[in-house]
């Protein structure tokens, strides 16, 4: 694995498409999305990371998930190996929504989910207890070396994990 200077991973060749199909702001720019997915990376990927509307959002997840409400972040896995291949669906207005009951930072918060949907891509999971303890630790270690904070720290223990 490449090393930076500093003497971290850095992540392989990413070949990153960002769209914007809605008209909530604030959005990221690319360029910020694209070192979120990079900080998340451990090995090279092709990656679209799609912005979405509320309609478009709950369609997705309706049709993929058999849930009828739009959700903050959705990953579509197409190779589950490296060099990963995939798609992130983020739903700007639940995004914001959250990130003002939260009382979050609505970029770190777009930081927090758009790393959290690419390790997934890389096949994390938090469904049984200890992978969720090994991935929030690794979300929250990722972000602070962005100069994010905990995305956890303020919140219960119950429903603690990006929908």
């Amino acid at each position: 694995m490449p090393r930076t200077s500093s003497g971290r991973r850095r992540a392989g060749n990413v070949q990153l498409t960002v769209q914007y199909a809605t008209r909530a702001r604030p959005v990221p720019s690319e360029r910020s999305i694209r070192t979120w997915v990079q900080a998340a990376l451990r090995t090279s990927a092709r990656l679209t990371v799609r912005l979405v509307g509320l309609p478009e959002g709950r369609a997705l997840n309706r049709d993929y998930r058999g849930r009828d409400h739009a959700t903050n972040v959705l990953t579509f896995v197409h190779a589950g190996r490296p060099p990963y291949d995939g798609d992130l669906a983020l739903c700007a207005p639940v995004v914001s929504r959250e990130a003002r009951e939260q009382r979050k930072d609505v970029m770190a918060h777009y930081a927090h989910l758009t790393i959290h949907g690419v390790l997934h891509l890389q096949g994390y999971e938090h469904e049984r207890e200890p992978d969720a303890t090994a991935m929030e630790k690794l979300e929250t270690r990722i972000l602070k070396r962005l100069g994010f904070p905990d995305p956890y720290a303020t919140q219960s223990e119950h429903g603690r994990h990006p929908q």
